[in-house]
């Protein structure tokens, strides 16, 4: 019997539509070569939806819970006010979905460029597990006196016990799977009472897992090491803020925004979880044929391997890399082909079977194999 599956696709703004179109195609490719199947709808949401109609998340909410996966493209637009489109559509998935991990591998590939001098893919292999629905990003805010000399301006940031220990135990149980090894990165000397809560945590659900080893760095301290020798890390985890810091400067190591990738995880499989690049919408180059669809494509791996298509993910991941290595350069037109002639290549690779799993022996998929069930649609 064909395994199949429900998928939403949200191509989003900008660049989104492109990159997600090649996803796709690579997603055809494996379904012909692996047998499997996907039922697809593509919901309008962004900005051309929200300046036509005004709607946001509530507009597509129950129909993305129908599915059993999210791919998502990119959000954002200069013509919608800045946070009207971040807190209204993506934190909002984050929150009503649950959404609880945003989990971003960091590894750099054969033959890809960064810009850290004498840096190899054997000492570039970690995952940030990055708390999601929390922190700063959901906390009020407030001005008073605003528009004047004496404006006063207030941001809380929320941290429960309940929201950090859900993903710091699955933290520990990712790094039970890799080198077993859990880094902490906060702020304790100054965000006492925040760090305080995170640190007791790590260390309660930690007496559970004595095979893996606990480390603590403080989140400046870790823009230094994590360039410099960022084989000191196997699984990190952070809270909301501080995770959208660092995930940003693993993806320049890795050689940039266009070859990282991120999974949006809901942890008990009660809401789709959600899988995108980590690029933005960027739309300076939309329609030109000169973004990277990488970061889409290897997104597109997560979600199968979420979906329990190990095989078929593990393919996509190592034809991405193997275009990826060839490349004259990773970004604009300097790469030698247009954004959809790189998912044309990717995705002949998987259709004729020609993906090379050397290029990828510890696969993607040893992010997520077994560690947040998927939510299969009735």
């Amino acid at each position: 019997m064909t395994n199949s599956y429900s998928l939403a696709v949200l191509p989003g703004d900008g660049i989104g539509p492109e990159v997600v179109a090649c996803a796709l195609e690579v997603l055809d490719a494996a379904e012909a070569r692996y047998g499997f199947a996907t039922r697809r709808e593509t919901l309008a949401a962004g900005a051309n939806h929200y300046l036509a109609t005004g709607e946001l998340f509530d507009a597509v909410e129950a129909p993305l819970r129908a599915h059993d996966a999210i791919l998502f493209g990119s959000m954002g637009d200069p013509r919608v006010t800045p946070g009207i489109l971040e807190r209204g559509f993506i934190l909002e998935m984050r929150q009503r979905f649950q959404q609880a991990a945003n989990v971003r591998p960091v590894r750099l590939y054969p033959g890809v460029p960064t810009p850290i001098s004498g840096l190899t893919p054997e000492r570039c292999e970690l995952v940030i597990v990055r708390e999601n629905t929390e922190g700063a990003y959901v906390g009020r805010g407030s001005t008073v006196h605003a528009g004047t000399a004496h404006a006063v301006a207030m941001q809380e940031s929320l941290n429960t016990r309940a929201g950090i220990e859900r993903v710091v135990d699955f933290s520990f149980r990712l790094a039970l799977g890799r080198r077993r090894k859990l880094t902490l990165v906060h702020k304790t000397n100054i965000l006492v009472a925040a760090g305080q809560l995170w640190q007791q945590v790590v260390a309660e659900v930690g007496a559970s897992y004595p095979e893996v080893e606990v480390d603590y760095v403080h989140v400046d301290a870790m823009c230094f090491h994590l360039p410099l020798t960022p084989e000191r890390f196997d699984v990190v985890v952070t809270d909301n803020l501080f995770g959208d810091i660092i995930t940003d400067l693993g993806a320049v190591i890795q050689g940039g925004l266009g070859v990282a990738t991120s999974a949006n995880l809901n942890l008990d499989g009660t809401a789709p979880s959600m899988f995108e690049a980590i690029h933005g919408s960027a739309p300076d180059i939309a329609g030109t044929g000169t973004a990277n669809p990488a970061g889409a494509i290897l997104s597109l791996a997560l979600l199968l391997g979420h979906l329990g298509e190990g095989e078929a993910a593990r393919a996509v991941e190592a034809a991405t890399v193997e275009v990826l290595g060839g490349l004259p350069a990773l970004a604009g037109p300097d790469m030698g082909a247009t954004t959809a002639e790189l998912g044309s290549r990717i995705a002949t690779i998987v259709r004729e079977g020609r993906a090379d799993a050397a290029l990828v022996p510890d696969s993607l998929l040893g992010v997520l194999a077994g560690l947040a069930p998927s939510r299969l649609a009735d």
